[in-house]
C-alpha cells in the first residue's frame, strides 16, 4: 500500500491548487484528502478540479486539530503524509524526500524544515510545530478522541508528546526551496497578527512555554543523521 496524504485547509483557494499539482501524480502517494474546515472561499472548488482527490468538507469552522481527527479517521493506508495547504514551492522531488526516511526504514518520522521556518528552528535544526510530517497512522488513530477536543491549533505539540513518549526516531528534511505562506500575507498585517497570537496561545493550551522548550530539546534527541546520499542543500548545517 501506498501513502495517504491529508490537507487540512481553511480558506485556502488561491494556494491549495499548486500543493495537489505536486502531490496528486506522486508514485508514492495513492490518495490524498483534503479535509475543507468550512472554508466561505473556492477551496472546495479548487480541490473538485482534482478528480482523484477525496473532499471533505462540513460548516462550521471547527480547527486544524478536528479536520486532522477527520483526515486520519478517513485514510485507508496505514503511512500517512500530512501537508499544509499553503505551501510555495513545493515540487514532486520534495514531497518524495519528505516520505524517503519512513518508507526505507531510517527513520519513524519524517519532518520539514522549510526555507521560511522560524530562524531558530533552522540553527536548531528542527521545525518542532512543522505541519509537514510523514509516520504511521496509529500514532493518531488511536487518539481521535482527545485530538476533537483538542484547541484549534493544538495538534502538533499533542503529536509531538506522542512521539517522545514511544521515543520516535525523526529525520528532518530540509525544504531549501519550500516556504509557508504566513498569516500576514493571506490575511493582512492586523488581522494576520491577531491569527498568529491566536495560533500561539492555543499552543500555550495544550502545553506552557516551558514544557515547550522542554518538548523541542526532547525532540532534538530523537533526530537521526542527516542521509549522506541527499542533495547537499537538503543537509542540516
Amino acid at each position: 500500500m501506498g501513502i495517504s496524504c491529508i490537507i487540512c485547509a481553511y480558506n485556502e483557494a488561491p494556494r491549495i491548487g499548486a500543493v495537489l499539482a505536486a502531490v496528486v501524480t506522486h508514485p508514492l502517494v495513492d490518495e490524498v484528502i483534503v479535509v475543507d474546515d468550512g472554508s466561505t472561499d473556492g477551496t472546495a472548488v479548487t480541490v473538485r478540479g482534482f478528480p482523484t482527490v477525496r473532499l471533505i468538507s462540513y460548516v462550521p469552522n471547527r480547527g486544524k486539530s478536528f479536520a486532522m481527527a477527520a483526515g486520519v479517521a478517513a485514510a485507508k493506508n496505514a503511512t500517512l503524509m500530512l501537508l499544509d495547504a499553503d505551501l510555495k514551492g513545493l515540487t514532486a522531488q520534495d514531497v518524495g524526500a519528505l516520505a524517503e526516511p519512513v518508507l526505507s526504514g531510517r527513520a519513524d518520522l519524517g519532518i520539514s524544515l522549510r526555507e521560511n521556518s522560524l530562524r531558530i528552528f533552522r540553527l536548531l535544526g528542527l521545525d518542532f510545530v512543522s505541519g509537514e510530517r510523514v509516520f504511521q497512522k496509529e500514532l493518531l488513530s488511536e487518539a481521535l478522541a482527545e485530538i476533537r477536543e483538542l484547541p484549534r491549533f493544538g495538534i502538533e505539540v499533542f503529536m509531538n508528546e506522542r512521539i517522545i513518549a514511544r521515543q520516535l526516531s525523526i529525520a528532518v528534511v530540509r525544504w531549501s526551496r519550500v516556504a509557508q505562506a504566513r498569516k500576514a500575507e493571506k490575511l493582512g498585517l492586523w488581522k494576520g497578527t491577531m491569527a498568529e497570537f491566536r495560533m500561539l496561545r492555543d499552543l500555550g493550551r495544550v502545553k506552557g512555554p516551558l514544557a515547550m522548550v522542554l518538548q523541542m530539546s526532547r525532540m532534538r534527541t530523537l533526530r537521526i543523521p542527516d542521509n549522506p546520499r541527499a542533495p547537499a542543500e537538503e543537509r542540516q548545517p
